[in-house]
């Protein structure tokens, strides 16, 4: 098999028998249910088993069953022929058509109306389905994956969800764990991330500090993998050197709890901190400041220098 053109960071045992998973379906055409909290990865996830299998170089299509309005839903997914509905001026090729051979991820499969459901379940059964407004019946060649963060057995129970459908989505399933669950995978997945926003911020040579990677171990990043991007993409684009320290992330990241009850920070981020602090309180009496610091004006005046705190 050949190697994907894109990477999935397994350090971590949990990610690795993720990996292992992925690779063993790969080769099959059997519908994937994806299954994991939001911002854990399952669209990437799902495009890496398509690019794992024989389908690499067909179409990858998604669609995004909880942002798009149903009736779009059922457009996007099946087409539509001219006059199906109101503003179908023209005949439109739906996912399962156009990705002849390839993949079709359905994002958010939970949000699909029950209608859809059960027009979902006969492609699922019979390979077949029509355009919306038409009587042509067409051979789906696709594969099918579903992603959820929902848990559908319990719609199912609560009537949301068709058992059937569920049933027949859950053939085979992959969850993907929280980020939290696969603590290895933090610092080379950091590392990756931050390489990648590096170049698209023309910030080569950008570098976590040790404290900070000390602090995006302890984190618990309730957001997942996307969390973790967005805050790297956020200290870098907020950082003055070439290493990220802890004040350059989203407070709720610096002051992770270590498991000693205290914050990561450095003891010169703490004193900056509490000299911005003082002469912000004091309106930048500097006499004032120093008496309440118990340093001497010089010492006051060389660190505020020091700190860039003008």
């Amino acid at each position: 098999m050949s190697e994907p053109r894109m990477a999935w960071i397994a350090v971590d045992p949990a990610s690795k028998a993720v990996v292992e998973l992925a690779r063993k379906v790969a080769d099959t055409s059997t519908t994937l249910l994806i299954t994991g909290e939001s911002g854990t990865g399952k669209d990437h996830l799902a495009r890496l088993i398509h690019e794992l299998g024989p389908r690499r170089d067909a179409p990858f299509l998604k669609i995004d069953c909880a942002s798009l309005p149903q009736e779009l839903v059922e457009s996007e997914l099946f087409g539509h022929e001219r006059g199906a509905f109101t503003g179908a001026v023209e005949r439109k090729l739906g996912r399962l058509e156009m990705a002849q051979g390839g993949t079709i991820v359905l994002d958010e499969v939970a949000a699909l109306s029950p209608a859809t459901q059960s027009k979902l379940l006969r492609v699922l059964e019979e390979r077949q389905f029509e355009r919306l407004g038409g009587t042509e019946t067409i051979t789906i060649q696709a594969r099918l994956i579903a992603l959820t963060n929902s848990d559908l057995q319990r719609l199912v129970a609560a009537g949301q969800f068709r058992e059937d459908l569920f049933f027949r989505l859950s053939v085979l399933t992959i969850a993907v764990p929280a980020l939290r669950a696969r603590p290895a995978d933090i610092l080379p997945l950091a590392d990756a991330l931050l390489q990648r926003a590096a170049r698209v911020h023309g910030r080569g040579g950008a570098a976590f500090s040790e404290p900070v990677r000390h602090m995006l171990a302890a984190y618990p990043w309730p957001g997942n993998v996307r969390e973790l991007k967005n805050s790297i993409e956020r200290a870098l684009v907020f950082s003055t050197g070439p290493q990220l320290v802890p004040r350059d992330f989203p407070e709720s990241v610096q002051f992770a709890d270590t498991g000693l009850g205290v914050a990561l920070r450095s003891l010169e981020e703490m004193e900056r901190d509490a000299i911005r602090a003082t002469l912000e309180a004091t309106h930048y009496k500097i006499g004032k400041s120093a008496a309440i610091l118990g340093i001497s004006r010089k010492t006051l005046l060389d660190k505020r220098k020091k700190y860039g705190l003008n």
